[in-house]
């Protein structure tokens, strides 16, 4: 098999896992807090990378870096898994997950804002335009179909979600520049991350769901959305051709995402959702192109 073909295979598997989460994400908040959710799934997480470490020897290079690396390491665990996370399962726990994913997306176009007093770049009119479709897009999903089912008890989650991406554009720029083993610096984030969850644990005094449900859930996301995803993005990503051969195909997996929404989770799927999905996707591709030039790894 070409190495074209093995990095579609590794990146459809990546997909398949990444349309299913968002109602992992709903099902399982039916059963826990949002905290708890994390502490479990990001144990999953932990333990998946460091037998990948094992299994490649790449557990060696743990113990190599500088102190400033270590620290730099230190603050994007905290960004994410730690924060991230828990802004974003705390959204889910409000939010249709129609609405929770979408609104979560739009973190290439925050990045746009977020590099024009951090990085001191200029915004361009695509920039704008992309903007302008993006947050159109926004509005409609938000709107919730537009009617009497939009509820007022959801604006927080809106702000959460939207709140997700900020977090995520933050850290994407952070991480991009870090010239280190992906890997290795994925399962370090984690690390931190356990320890601010535990430290978390404690002072909140924090107790173990009772549901059963609860810890498939956090195993599965732990699993899907976490650790074993990331791992074959990865390997898709080193062994395509190009990097825009694997990764527009993720554009897609927020419309399958919307099957299982409805179908398991048994929400109601309103045309908003959808016409703003597609505005949102348009805004992101128009920009796209622009983030990869000004972020070559």
């Amino acid at each position: 098999m070409k190495n074209q073909h093995k990095s579609y295979l590794f990146a459809g598997i990546t997909i398949l896992c990444w349309i299913t989460v968002p109602t992992a994400f709903k099902l399982s908040l039916r059963y826990q807090s949002h905290f708890q959710l994390l502490f479990g799934s990001v144990i999953t997480s932990f333990l998946i990378l460091f037998i990948f470490l094992l299994i490649t020897r790449k557990w060696k290079e743990l113990f190599t870096f500088s102190p400033k690396e270590y620290l730099h390491s230190a603050f994007l665990g905290f960004l994410s898994p730690f924060l991230y996370y828990l802004v974003l399962f705390k959204a889910y726990s409000i939010l249709p997950g129609q609405v929770a994913q979408p609104l979560n997306m739009v973190w290439p176009i925050v990045l746009v804002l977020i590099s024009i007093p951090l990085l001191r770049q200029k915004i361009s009119l695509r920039s704008i335009s992309a903007m302008v479709i993006s947050f159109s897009g926004v509005i409609l999903i938000s709107s919730q179909g537009g009617g009497s089912d939009f509820d007022k008890k959801h604006i927080p989650g809106i702000f959460l979600a939207l709140g997700s991406s900020v977090i995520w554009a933050f850290f994407w720029i952070l991480n991009v520049k870090d010239k280190r083993d992906e890997i290795v610096k994925l399962f370090l984030n984690f690390a931190f991350a356990l320890f601010y969850l535990l430290l978390t644990f404690v002072i909140i005094d924090e107790s173990f769901p009772v549901h059963k449900q609860s810890y498939f859930g956090m195993v599965y996301i732990g699993f899907f959305e976490m650790g074993i995803a990331y791992i074959f993005w990865l390997k898709a990503l080193q062994l395509s051709e190009t990097t825009d051969k694997v990764s527009n195909l993720i554009y897609i997996s927020p419309f399958f995402s919307l099957f299982f929404i409805h179908y398991i989770a048994g929400e109601k799927i309103y045309l908003t959702t959808i016409a703003g999905l597609v505005l949102v996707v348009t805004g992101i591709i128009i920009q796209k192109i622009k983030i990869e030039k000004n972020f070559v790894r």
